[in-house]
């Protein structure tokens, strides 16, 4: 499977695609305030494109859980004048293709006219029913992510009877959707949700078997990088994950993810081709 966005194509069966995160944002729980300022965002994106990211991921408000303190929600406006600019002066230095991380129809719409070619919705198209209209009339694919409550509830309950089978149920449920609302299949990406009302054992439990998300027929996106349940398992600070995202990084490669989303792009980029290079034993390609 392929997704062409303008000039480059992404092949899924060739190599797993880096997604490197732009955080926007002042509060993000790892970047957070790195890259408020237009100039630095996108000199940030830059450096991750030459490092060898596949995909830029743009987000102009924090889903941070409660635990990193109150969040903020982002006033519509806010958010545009936060990305839309950014997508726009990054588009006129690099044929990248640009991901836009949001749950509103409006910010999507007008980043996609700016020149980003992805939606990344951790709702699943659920916060805003006009996404799914927006992701149609642009002919964007769309990153759907499993995720229980809000950002405020998510991690008050993270016990599940059976969370492998819910989590694909449910993101089988929203493929459906997508695809009936007309949005085609081979452009639907899933996202399991890791840290999005999970538990640290929670999130173990997807990486070891992220097959399960692959029998659903769409490239599987993992997005553990810097997160609280590898600091915490290793009793460490959250600045003390770069390792350790490594790790889950190498390991989201061995069950077969084909996109991770991650703020350490040339360590990522380091690591993931050579395991790729041992399991297909074949030459390091970047």
């Amino acid at each position: 499977m392929s997704w062409k966005l303008g000039n480059r194509t992404l092949d899924f069966a060739d190599r797993v695609q880096i997604m490197g995160i732009l955080n926007v944002t002042p509060d993000s729980f790892f970047d957070g305030g790195r890259y408020q300022e237009r100039e630095a965002a996108v000199q940030a994106a830059l450096r991750m494109v030459e490092e060898g990211a596949d995909i830029i991921d743009i987000g102009g408000e924090s889903s941070r859980p409660p635990m990193y303190g109150e969040g903020v929600d982002v006033p519509l406006r806010e958010e545009c004048e936060r990305v839309v600019p950014v997508v726009e002066q990054l588009r006129q230095h690099s044929d990248i293709p640009i991901s836009i991380d949001t749950t509103k129809a409006e910010v999507a719409r007008q980043s996609l006219q700016a020149g980003a070619n992805i939606i990344n919705d951790i709702s699943a198209l659920r916060d805003d029913p006009r996404m799914l209209e927006v992701a149609v009339a642009s002919s964007a694919p769309v990153v759907l992510m499993h995720r229980r409550g809000t950002r405020a509830t998510m991690q008050q309950d993270t016990s599940y009877r059976d969370l492998l089978g819910e989590l694909k149920s449910f993101l089988a449920e929203r493929i459906e959707v997508a695809r009936a609302g007309g949005v085609a299949s081979g452009r639907i990406a899933v996202d399991p949700g890791i840290g999005f009302g999970k538990s640290v054992s929670g999130n173990f439990e997807i990486i070891r078997h992220l097959d399960v998300f692959t029998e659903l027929g769409c490239p599987v996106l993992v997005g553990a990088s810097r997160k609280s349940f590898i600091w915490k398992s290793m009793g460490l600070s959250s600045a003390e994950t770069l390792e350790g995202s490594l790790a889950v990084a190498v390991l989201s490669v061995v069950g077969k993810a084909q996109i991770l989303r991650v703020h350490d792009v040339r360590e990522t980029v380091r690591a993931v081709r050579l395991a790729e290079a041992i399991l297909r034993r074949g030459r390091i390609s970047y």
